[in-house]
């Protein structure tokens, strides 16, 4: 049964992947077909073949840095077709010919640029032309002209083609917005169950976020560069804007919900008090994350969020009475979390803790002091008094931020 589970959702993943890459690949192949007709029946090139793979190459399947992209391909061609028409001319193909136009054409495409791009085109263009491509007093201007063309229609494929940026950036937002609210919810389950192993999973499924993350911020810079291409699509700029301002805030809120998933595995295991409002506050919280998330694919104002989260802190000044470090790091973190949601919404720094109750002053800890919390990424000034211990788990990965 779990077999057949992990074989449906792995044929899902696979399905989305494609479907998501669908657009990108209807570029790449309109792109070649019209860089072929175009070099050959229109310039009269007769073998442009550099024409459509400069096409797809520029459309590519990595999105995100097409415009750059395209500067690599069609200087690093150049210099690779100028070197090895050059060289070739003058001391023919062979084992070592081909050895140093290569060495040569990809050193002084680093010479001039660090792109990976800009160096792996020009040893290729070198070893066509070194193997292939016997030199012409017109072949190399052609073949340069061939990756003009042919990186120029890769970008109006993807200006006359694009996709839309609303449903690609929505679409890995709401999974880290949801991901976020799972954590949440989870956690509170498990405070409320007092089930250590609940409180695990939870952070593991915290721990897992980083992936999504990371897909989040690469559809951000596909979608900048898609309404910077495309005139169709310039009017979801303001639209990305707010996912800009909400991107770092959420990544910071997905961190502090790894720190209190720990400490609440802690609190669970060493029987600590916690206060009743807490897992309340994170139904709540969870509940904004996903208002937050609709909203935000709405284009709505986000007033209403901004209220719930300020609903929510109210709810922090009825945690006092605190004597167990784990639980005072729960608190913190809960804090933590409402004043990232607030900035998530366009909030200042200064409104957003201005939101906050303020800070009960916290017992004397009950719990011997271990190192810092890595995964963290505190939006609150530390509060005076000791250090939060952790110490970093076996095999942990996470990385640590801290703002500014």
């Amino acid at each position: 049964m779990r077999l057949r589970r992990r074989l449906r959702d792995d044929l899902q993943a696979r399905w989305r992947r494609l479907l998501f890459m669908l657009p990108t690949v209807l570029q790449s192949a309109v792109a070649a077909a019209l860089a072929w007709t175009v070099a050959k029946d229109l310039l009269g090139h007769p073998r442009p073949f550099f024409a459509p793979i400069a096409a797809v190459i520029c459309v590519g399947v990595a999105l995100g840095r097409r415009l750059r992209r395209l500067f690599e391909l069609v200087v690093g061609v150049s210099v690779g077709i100028g070197v090895g028409d050059l060289l070739v001319l003058h001391i023919g193909s062979g084992s070592w010919q081909i050895a140093l136009v290569v060495a040569l054409a990809m050193s002084i495409a680093v010479l001039l640029d660090s792109g990976t791009l800009f160096s792996l085109q020009a040893g290729t263009s070198a070893v066509l032309v070194a193997t292939l491509l016997p030199p012409t007093d017109t072949g190399g201007l052609e073949r340069m002209v061939d990756a003009l063309v042919g990186g120029g229609l890769g970008i109006a494929a993807i200006a006359l083609l694009p996709a839309s940026p609303a449903t690609l950036v929505y679409r890995h937002a709401s999974r880290v917005l949801d991901a976020l609210a799972a954590v949440l919810q989870r956690t509170a389950q498990a405070i409320e169950d007092s089930d250590a192993d609940l409180a695990a999973d939870a952070l593991r499924a915290a721990r897992q976020t980083q992936k999504v993350i990371d897909e989040f911020e690469q559809a951000l810079r596909t979608g900048r560069e898609i309404v910077t291409i495309s005139p169709l699509r310039w009017q979801w700029r303001r639209m990305l804007l707010r996912y800009e301002t909400a991107r770092a805030p959420v990544d910071h809120a997905v961190r502090n919900a790894r720190v209190l998933a720990r400490r609440t595995a802690a609190a669970i295991q060493r029987e600590a008090p916690v206060p009743p409002a807490l897992p309340r506050a994170l139904v709540e919280l969870a509940k904004v994350v996903r208002l937050l998330r609709d909203d935000l694919g709405a284009g709505r104002d986000l007033r209403e969020v901004r209220e719930e989260v300020t609903r929510v802190a109210a709810l922090l000044s009825r945690m006092t009475g605190r004597s167990v470090l784990s639980v005072d790091v729960m608190i913190a973190q809960v804090r933590s979390i409402v004043i990232d949601l607030l900035e998530a919404t366009g909030a200042d720094r200064s409104a957003a803790r201005a939101a906050l109750p303020p800070e009960p002053a916290a017992a004397e800890p009950s719990e011997a002091p271990r190192s810092q919390d890595l995964d963290a990424a505190p939006s609150e000034d530390p509060a005076p008094g000791p250090a939060e211990p952790q110490a970093p788990e076996p095999g942990s990965q996470d990385p640590g931020t801290r703002r500014p």
